[in-house]
């Protein structure tokens, strides 16, 4: 697009602190900058950081392009400024809103100066509105990507967390699965297994899928990715929680789970579990 063209700069650097003082006072009155954890001296810092850059720029009559490499400094604060309320909890319009609420400061000190220039006065403020739009909506898409890098971070924590791997006895392992597996999560499931059955030394695995809603092909597929993994590293796998229902399934879907041993409830895997290693459980005797 064309240079900037109209009173525009020169009437930012002219008014630039009554601007950045009709700006503050308004968003500290709206109170939608207390819709995260974010202090009014941070408001007022980021106000003014945020103006004069956006002085800086248009003073210096770059190209009216904010994708531009010249307008690198404004959407590096923006994208550290969204960034940053992405994570304080502020929602995506009260981010954009940020910018956005720069135009009323700017629309009435053009208005004041060029009011029997109406021609001038339009040109300005279709400039204003443009530049803030833009620059506006560079926020929420920042903030969008913010929100899901957090998102993502969480679903891969949650994964972890609910596939926890734990010693029912020296050299016997278990892993209670909850929930459907699917390929992301038996990539997790596995290196998670993989490396408790290193750090332990632990020769047998005991797989319990009691909190899996449904086995099918996929599922069976991936509970057997799984065992010959753990195979691999020495270890014998037992499946426990084979519940009538999925037992059915499995010999309905034609699926070859022979190789492996399988228990109806995790305490029976346990049993073999020991006898495989030549434990095993009595009855304490009574006084």
């Amino acid at each position: 697009m064309n240079r900037l063209a109209s009173r525009l700069p020169a009437l930012i650097e002219q008014h630039q602190q009554e601007i950045l003082t009709d700006w503050v006072k308004m968003q500290l009155e709206s109170g939608a900058w207390r819709g995260g954890r974010l202090q009014e001296s941070q408001l007022r810092e980021e106000c003014q950081r945020f103006l004069s850059l956006l002085a800086n720029n248009i003073q210096k009559g770059q190209q009216f392009d904010t994708r531009s490499s010249q307008w690198s400094d404004v959407r590096e604060f923006l994208t550290e400024l969204s960034r940053s309320r992405a994570t304080q909890g502020f929602s995506p319009s009260q981010v954009a809103t940020f910018v956005f609420s720069l135009k009323q400061p700017i629309f009435t000190r053009l208005r004041d100066s060029l009011m029997k220039e109406p021609t001038m006065l339009a040109d300005s403020m279709w400039e204003a509105t443009v530049l803030l739009d833009a620059l506006g909506l560079y926020t929420t898409e920042v903030y969008q990507q913010a929100r899901e890098s957090v998102i993502a971070r969480q679903q891969e924590e949650l994964i972890e967390l609910s596939t926890p791997v734990v010693e029912l006895w020296p050299g016997i392992l278990a892993l209670p699965l909850i929930g459907t597996l699917d390929s992301e999560r038996t990539q997790v499931v596995m290196e998670t297994l993989l490396q408790r059955l290193v750090a332990t030394g632990s020769s047998i695995a005991v797989i319990d899928i009691t909190g899996v809603p449904t086995v099918d092909t996929l599922v069976a597929q991936h509970l057997l990715k799984t065992v010959s993994a753990a195979q691999l590293m020495g270890a014998d796998c037992i499946i426990s929680g084979i519940r009538p229902q999925i037992a059915q399934t499995i010999v309905h879907l034609g699926i070859d789970l022979s190789a492996v041993a399988t228990k109806a409830s995790l305490s029976d895997a346990f049993a073999l579990a020991l006898k495989r290693r030549g434990l095993g459980v009595t009855a304490a005797a009574r006084g």
